[in-house]
Protein backbone atom coordinates (compact mmCIF):
# COMPACT_ATOMS: atom_id res chain seq x y z
CA UNK A 1 0.00 0.00 0.00
CA UNK A 2 1.21 3.53 -0.70
CA UNK A 3 2.45 5.48 2.28
CA UNK A 4 -0.12 7.88 3.73
CA UNK A 5 0.70 11.57 4.00
CA UNK A 6 1.50 13.04 7.40
CA UNK A 7 0.56 16.60 6.40
CA UNK A 8 -2.85 16.69 8.17
CA UNK A 9 -1.29 15.70 11.49
CA UNK A 10 1.44 18.29 11.11
CA UNK A 11 -1.19 20.90 10.31
CA UNK A 12 -3.19 20.06 13.39
CA UNK A 13 -0.09 20.35 15.57
CA UNK A 14 0.63 23.90 14.42
CA UNK A 15 0.26 26.53 17.15
CA UNK A 16 -2.67 28.92 16.83
CA UNK A 17 -1.78 32.56 16.26
CA UNK A 18 -2.57 33.57 19.84
CA UNK A 19 -0.05 31.08 21.25
CA UNK A 20 2.56 32.00 18.67
CA UNK A 21 2.57 35.65 19.75
CA UNK A 22 6.09 36.26 21.11
CA UNK A 23 6.87 37.40 24.62
CA UNK A 24 8.16 40.93 25.22
CA UNK A 25 11.64 42.07 26.32
CA UNK A 26 14.17 40.48 28.66
CA UNK A 27 16.15 43.71 29.10
CA UNK A 28 14.57 46.10 31.59
CA UNK A 29 13.61 49.47 30.07
CA UNK A 30 16.00 52.35 30.72
CA UNK A 31 15.11 54.99 33.27
CA UNK A 32 15.40 58.35 31.55
CA UNK A 33 16.56 61.59 33.08
CA UNK A 34 14.51 64.73 32.54
CA UNK A 35 16.74 65.71 29.61
CA UNK A 36 16.41 62.29 27.98
CA UNK A 37 12.62 62.24 28.34
CA UNK A 38 12.30 65.69 26.78
CA UNK A 39 14.85 64.87 24.06
CA UNK A 40 12.98 61.72 23.03
CA UNK A 41 9.61 63.48 23.22
CA UNK A 42 10.77 66.30 20.95
CA UNK A 43 12.33 63.95 18.40
CA UNK A 44 9.36 61.58 18.20
CA UNK A 45 7.00 64.54 17.93
CA UNK A 46 9.13 66.00 15.12
CA UNK A 47 8.97 62.71 13.22
CA UNK A 48 5.19 62.44 13.78
CA UNK A 49 4.44 66.02 12.68
CA UNK A 50 6.83 65.73 9.72
CA UNK A 51 5.14 62.56 8.50
CA UNK A 52 1.68 64.05 8.95
CA UNK A 53 2.76 67.00 6.81
CA UNK A 54 4.29 64.63 4.23
CA UNK A 55 0.97 62.82 3.99
CA UNK A 56 -0.85 66.11 3.44
CA UNK A 57 1.58 67.21 0.74
CA UNK A 58 1.34 63.85 -1.00
CA UNK A 59 -2.43 64.26 -1.12
CA UNK A 60 -1.94 67.70 -2.68
CA UNK A 61 0.21 66.21 -5.44
CA UNK A 62 3.42 67.89 -4.25
CA UNK A 63 5.15 64.56 -3.61
CA UNK A 64 5.29 62.02 -6.42
CA UNK A 65 6.04 58.31 -6.57
CA UNK A 66 5.81 56.18 -3.45
CA UNK A 67 5.71 57.58 0.08
CA UNK A 68 5.92 55.36 3.17
CA UNK A 69 5.16 57.02 6.52
CA UNK A 70 6.73 56.14 9.88
CA UNK A 71 3.77 57.18 12.04
CA UNK A 72 3.51 54.85 15.05
CA UNK A 73 7.10 53.58 14.84
CA UNK A 74 8.88 56.73 16.08
CA UNK A 75 10.24 55.20 19.30
CA UNK A 76 12.48 52.74 17.45
CA UNK A 77 14.88 55.00 15.60
CA UNK A 78 14.73 57.58 18.41
CA UNK A 79 15.80 55.06 21.06
CA UNK A 80 18.46 53.41 18.91
CA UNK A 81 20.02 56.75 18.00
CA UNK A 82 20.16 57.70 21.67
CA UNK A 83 22.30 54.58 22.19
CA UNK A 84 24.63 55.10 19.21
CA UNK A 85 27.59 57.38 18.62
CA UNK A 86 28.88 59.51 15.77
CA UNK A 87 30.48 57.29 13.14
CA UNK A 88 28.01 54.42 13.46
CA UNK A 89 26.53 53.60 10.06
CA UNK A 90 22.76 53.58 9.55
CA UNK A 91 20.92 51.95 6.66
CA UNK A 92 17.24 51.18 6.21
CA UNK A 93 14.54 50.45 3.63
CA UNK A 94 12.06 52.77 1.98
CA UNK A 95 10.36 53.95 5.23
CA UNK A 96 13.28 56.27 5.91
CA UNK A 97 12.17 59.83 6.69
CA UNK A 98 12.18 59.30 10.47
CA UNK A 99 15.66 57.81 10.41
CA UNK A 100 17.07 60.88 8.70
CA UNK A 101 15.45 63.25 11.18
CA UNK A 102 16.67 61.18 14.14
CA UNK A 103 20.21 61.43 12.75
CA UNK A 104 19.92 65.21 12.98
CA UNK A 105 19.38 66.04 9.33
CA UNK A 106 17.60 69.26 8.47
CA UNK A 107 13.85 68.82 8.01
CA UNK A 108 14.00 71.25 5.08
CA UNK A 109 16.46 69.05 3.20
CA UNK A 110 14.46 65.88 3.89
CA UNK A 111 11.14 67.35 2.78
CA UNK A 112 12.71 69.07 -0.24
CA UNK A 113 13.98 65.66 -1.32
CA UNK A 114 10.44 64.31 -1.10
CA UNK A 115 9.22 67.09 -3.41
CA UNK A 116 12.16 66.63 -5.80
CA UNK A 117 13.78 70.01 -5.22
CA UNK A 118 17.32 71.25 -5.63
CA UNK A 119 17.79 71.69 -1.87
CA UNK A 120 16.91 68.06 -1.14
CA UNK A 121 19.50 65.89 0.58
CA UNK A 122 20.00 63.92 -2.64
CA UNK A 123 19.60 67.03 -4.82
CA UNK A 124 16.00 66.12 -5.53
CA UNK A 125 16.98 62.99 -7.46
CA UNK A 126 16.30 60.31 -4.87
CA UNK A 127 12.83 61.13 -3.62
CA UNK A 128 11.18 59.49 -0.64
CA UNK A 129 12.88 56.09 -0.86
CA UNK A 130 16.48 56.99 -1.79
CA UNK A 131 18.02 59.59 0.48
CA UNK A 132 21.61 59.55 1.68
CA UNK A 133 24.02 61.56 3.82
CA UNK A 134 27.74 60.85 3.82
CA UNK A 135 28.21 63.39 6.60
CA UNK A 136 25.81 61.55 8.94
CA UNK A 137 26.89 58.06 7.79
CA UNK A 138 23.39 57.38 6.48
CA UNK A 139 23.43 54.97 3.55
CA UNK A 140 19.77 55.07 2.50
CA UNK A 141 16.76 54.66 1.98
CA UNK A 142 16.70 51.56 -0.27
CA UNK A 143 13.72 50.70 -2.45
CA UNK A 144 14.40 46.97 -2.93
CA UNK A 145 12.94 44.83 -0.16
CA UNK A 146 15.76 43.40 1.95
CA UNK A 147 18.59 44.93 -0.11
CA UNK A 148 19.79 47.03 2.82
CA UNK A 149 20.56 43.94 4.91
CA UNK A 150 23.45 42.76 2.76
CA UNK A 151 24.61 46.36 2.30
CA UNK A 152 24.51 46.94 6.06
CA UNK A 153 26.54 43.78 6.55
CA UNK A 154 29.06 45.17 4.07
CA UNK A 155 29.26 48.40 6.07
CA UNK A 156 30.06 46.33 9.15
CA UNK A 157 32.79 44.50 7.22
CA UNK A 158 34.26 47.88 6.20
CA UNK A 159 34.40 48.98 9.84
CA UNK A 160 36.06 45.73 10.88
CA UNK A 161 38.55 46.02 8.02
CA UNK A 162 39.44 49.57 9.04
CA UNK A 163 39.90 48.54 12.66
CA UNK A 164 37.55 51.12 14.19
CA UNK A 165 34.83 50.46 16.75
CA UNK A 166 31.90 51.74 14.67
CA UNK A 167 28.77 49.62 14.41
CA UNK A 168 26.38 49.16 11.48
CA UNK A 169 22.74 49.71 12.47
CA UNK A 170 20.76 47.84 9.81
CA UNK A 171 16.98 48.28 9.85
CA UNK A 172 14.48 46.13 7.97
CA UNK A 173 10.90 44.98 8.32
CA UNK A 174 9.11 41.73 9.07
CA UNK A 175 8.44 41.21 5.35
CA UNK A 176 12.09 41.71 4.40
CA UNK A 177 13.04 39.23 7.15
CA UNK A 178 11.83 36.41 4.88
CA UNK A 179 14.20 37.30 2.05
CA UNK A 180 17.00 34.85 1.28
CA UNK A 181 19.78 37.46 1.25
CA UNK A 182 19.01 38.18 4.91
CA UNK A 183 20.20 34.70 5.90
CA UNK A 184 23.27 34.86 3.69
CA UNK A 185 24.11 38.08 5.52
CA UNK A 186 23.49 36.49 8.93
CA UNK A 187 25.88 33.65 8.07
CA UNK A 188 28.64 35.97 6.89
CA UNK A 189 28.21 38.37 9.81
CA UNK A 190 28.55 35.64 12.43
CA UNK A 191 31.31 33.80 10.57
CA UNK A 192 33.46 36.94 10.49
CA UNK A 193 32.14 38.44 13.76
CA UNK A 194 31.02 41.63 12.05
CA UNK A 195 29.79 44.57 14.17
CA UNK A 196 26.20 44.83 12.92
CA UNK A 197 22.95 45.19 14.83
CA UNK A 198 20.06 43.84 12.76
CA UNK A 199 16.97 45.82 13.78
CA UNK A 200 13.78 44.16 12.60
CA UNK A 201 10.89 46.64 12.72
CA UNK A 202 8.01 44.21 13.07
CA UNK A 203 4.94 46.37 12.45
CA UNK A 204 2.75 43.25 12.03
CA UNK A 205 2.04 43.66 8.32
CA UNK A 206 4.31 43.17 5.31
CA UNK A 207 2.43 45.41 2.88
CA UNK A 208 -1.02 43.91 3.41
CA UNK A 209 -0.13 40.46 4.74
CA UNK A 210 -0.20 39.77 8.47
CA UNK A 211 2.94 38.26 10.00
CA UNK A 212 1.00 35.18 11.14
CA UNK A 213 0.02 34.39 7.52
CA UNK A 214 3.48 34.77 5.98
CA UNK A 215 6.01 33.65 8.61
CA UNK A 216 6.45 30.13 9.97
CA UNK A 217 8.54 31.58 12.82
CA UNK A 218 6.90 34.77 14.10
CA UNK A 219 9.50 35.33 16.81
CA UNK A 220 11.98 37.23 14.64
CA UNK A 221 14.52 37.47 17.45
CA UNK A 222 15.08 33.72 16.98
CA UNK A 223 15.84 33.99 13.25
CA UNK A 224 19.58 33.96 13.94
CA UNK A 225 19.67 30.87 16.19
CA UNK A 226 21.05 28.53 13.52
CA UNK A 227 23.91 31.01 13.01
CA UNK A 228 24.54 31.44 16.78
CA UNK A 229 23.43 35.08 16.63
CA UNK A 230 21.80 36.26 19.87
CA UNK A 231 18.48 38.03 19.59
CA UNK A 232 15.96 39.82 21.72
CA UNK A 233 12.38 40.99 21.44
CA UNK A 234 11.74 44.59 22.40
CA UNK A 235 8.62 46.65 23.01
CA UNK A 236 9.21 48.98 20.07
CA UNK A 237 6.48 51.35 21.25
CA UNK A 238 8.44 52.26 24.40
CA UNK A 239 11.51 54.41 23.71
CA UNK A 240 12.97 53.47 27.11
CA UNK A 241 12.82 49.76 26.25
CA UNK A 242 14.35 50.46 22.84
CA UNK A 243 17.20 52.51 24.31
CA UNK A 244 18.08 49.80 26.87
CA UNK A 245 18.06 46.99 24.31
CA UNK A 246 20.05 49.08 21.82
CA UNK A 247 22.66 49.88 24.48
CA UNK A 248 23.10 46.15 25.11
CA UNK A 249 23.24 45.16 21.43
CA UNK A 250 25.60 47.94 20.36
CA UNK A 251 27.94 47.23 23.28
CA UNK A 252 27.99 43.55 22.27
CA UNK A 253 29.03 44.49 18.74
CA UNK A 254 31.62 47.09 19.79
CA UNK A 255 33.28 44.49 22.00
CA UNK A 256 33.98 42.31 18.93
CA UNK A 257 31.38 39.63 19.67
CA UNK A 258 29.76 39.72 16.24
CA UNK A 259 26.18 40.54 15.20
CA UNK A 260 23.06 40.95 17.31
CA UNK A 261 19.36 40.84 16.38
CA UNK A 262 16.72 43.15 17.88
CA UNK A 263 13.10 42.51 16.99
CA UNK A 264 11.22 45.74 17.61
CA UNK A 265 7.54 44.95 18.08
CA UNK A 266 5.75 47.99 16.76
CA UNK A 267 2.76 49.11 14.69
CA UNK A 268 2.25 51.48 11.79
CA UNK A 269 -0.89 53.58 11.97
CA UNK A 270 -1.07 54.38 8.26
CA UNK A 271 -1.10 52.05 5.27
CA UNK A 272 2.02 50.42 3.87
CA UNK A 273 2.35 53.42 1.56
CA UNK A 274 0.16 56.40 0.73
CA UNK A 275 -1.56 54.34 -1.98
CA UNK A 276 -2.61 51.62 0.50
CA UNK A 277 -6.23 51.79 1.76
CA UNK A 278 -5.32 49.29 4.53
CA UNK A 279 -8.51 47.25 4.16
CA UNK A 280 -6.77 44.20 5.63
CA UNK A 281 -7.29 45.51 9.20
CA UNK A 282 -10.06 47.27 11.09
CA UNK A 283 -10.14 50.85 12.30
CA UNK A 284 -10.82 49.46 15.75
CA UNK A 285 -7.52 47.57 15.70
CA UNK A 286 -5.57 50.70 14.82
CA UNK A 287 -7.40 52.82 17.39
CA UNK A 288 -6.79 50.25 20.12
CA UNK A 289 -3.03 50.48 19.57
CA UNK A 290 -3.21 54.30 19.52
CA UNK A 291 -5.17 54.33 22.77
CA UNK A 292 -3.06 51.79 24.64
CA UNK A 293 0.49 51.96 23.24
CA UNK A 294 1.18 55.23 21.44
CA UNK A 295 4.93 55.90 21.85
CA UNK A 296 4.58 59.68 22.14
CA UNK A 297 1.72 59.57 24.62
CA UNK A 298 3.73 57.12 26.73
CA UNK A 299 6.58 59.62 27.08
CA UNK A 300 4.19 62.52 27.54
CA UNK A 301 2.50 60.74 30.45
CA UNK A 302 5.84 60.02 32.14
CA UNK A 303 6.98 63.63 31.75
CA UNK A 304 3.80 64.94 33.37
CA UNK A 305 3.74 62.26 36.07
CA UNK A 306 7.35 62.99 37.07
CA UNK A 307 6.74 66.73 36.78
CA UNK A 308 9.62 67.10 34.32
CA UNK A 309 7.49 69.63 32.44
CA UNK A 310 4.02 71.13 32.52
CA UNK A 311 1.20 70.90 29.96
CA UNK A 312 2.13 74.41 28.81
CA UNK A 313 5.78 73.37 28.36
CA UNK A 314 4.74 70.45 26.16
CA UNK A 315 2.40 72.67 24.13
CA UNK A 316 5.33 75.00 23.57
CA UNK A 317 7.47 72.09 22.28
CA UNK A 318 4.65 71.06 19.95
CA UNK A 319 4.42 74.64 18.66
CA UNK A 320 8.17 74.76 18.03
CA UNK A 321 8.05 71.44 16.18
CA UNK A 322 5.11 72.56 14.05
CA UNK A 323 7.03 75.71 13.11
CA UNK A 324 10.02 73.61 11.99
CA UNK A 325 7.78 71.42 9.86
CA UNK A 326 5.83 74.34 8.38
CA UNK A 327 9.07 76.12 7.45
CA UNK A 328 10.30 72.89 5.85
CA UNK A 329 7.07 72.61 3.86
CA UNK A 330 7.38 76.22 2.69
CA UNK A 331 10.96 75.60 1.57
CA UNK A 332 10.12 72.28 -0.10
CA UNK A 333 7.27 73.89 -2.04
CA UNK A 334 9.15 76.94 -3.33
CA UNK A 335 12.72 75.68 -3.76
CA UNK A 336 13.63 75.35 -7.49
CA UNK A 337 13.68 71.98 -9.20
CA UNK A 338 17.11 70.60 -10.23
CA UNK A 339 18.64 71.72 -13.50
CA UNK A 340 18.31 69.25 -16.37
CA UNK A 341 22.12 68.87 -16.31
CA UNK A 342 21.76 67.13 -12.92
CA UNK A 343 20.55 64.06 -14.80
CA UNK A 344 24.19 63.43 -15.78
CA UNK A 345 25.88 64.01 -12.42
CA UNK A 346 26.60 61.44 -9.67
CA UNK A 347 26.66 58.63 -12.22
CA UNK A 348 29.24 55.83 -12.08
CA UNK A 349 30.23 54.45 -15.49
Amino acid sequence: MPATRAAPAAKAARKPAAEATPNLPVTAPAVFSREEELQSYRMMLLIRRFEEKSGQMYGMGLIGGFCHLYIGQEAIVTGVQMASKSGDAVITGYRDHGHMLALGMDAKGVLAELTGRRGGLSKGKGGSMHMFSREKHFYGGNGIVGAQVSLGTGLAFANRYRGNDNVSLTYFGDGAANQGQVYESFNMAELWKLPVVYIIENNRYAMGTAVTRASAQTDFSRRGISFNIPGEQVDGMDVCAVKAAADKAISWCRAGNGPYILEMQTYRYRGHSMSDPAKYRTREEVQKVRDESDPIEMVRSRILEKKFASEDDLKKIDGEVRNIVNEAAEFATNDPEPEVSELYTDILI
